[in-house]
């Protein structure tokens, strides 16, 4: 039996996200206050529709406040990620994971074309994972069931 595995893809077109997304000359305040509407710790960094850099949390707190600079008088291009590491749509869940992991982060852009049509976070790759492990042992027991039953019992 072999484990069914989601491609980026699929996992995007389940999660249904708006792209968050700032200038790379918006100030890091500015970036800051849409993630925290937003409700998100990373934000892409968009050039027109190409994709310039990636902004996080951690971006901020080690290159701003402990830098002794302000978050006002920061542009976003001084501090964001420029070398963004990214999957195709045709990335599996589990090469997603491999390469968060690898990498040490946390999201990862999804680009087609040139283009981004989604960002993956770790939570959203680890919970899909778990979803088809679930589902593998259900069908692995069910399999070790029947084959109990077809064969009279296992004594």
């Amino acid at each position: 039996m072999k484990k069914a595995t989601k491609t980026a893809r699929q996992l995007l077109s389940a999660k249904h996200r708006e792209l968050i997304s700032v200038s790379p000359d918006d100030s890091v305040l500015s970036a800051l206050r849409l993630m925290a509407d937003k409700e998100v710790s990373t934000v892409l960094v968009m050039q027109a529709d190409s994709l310039a850099g990636i902004l996080s949390q951690r971006d901020y707190a080690r290159k701003v406040e402990l830098s002794g600079r302000t978050a006002a008088d920061t542009r976003v291009c001084d501090i964001m990620t420029t070398q963004v590491i990214y999957v195709t749509p045709d990335h599996t869940c589990e090469q997603c994971l491999a390469l968060m992991h690898a990498k040490r982060i946390r999201h990862l852009p999804v680009i087609e074309s040139r283009r981004v049509i989604g960002v993956l976070s770790n939570n959203d790759v680890l919970e899909e994972l778990i979803q088809q492990d679930e589902h593998f042992i259900r069908d692995l027991e069910h399999d070790m069931l029947k084959l109990t039953i077809d064969t009279g019992g296992s004594y």
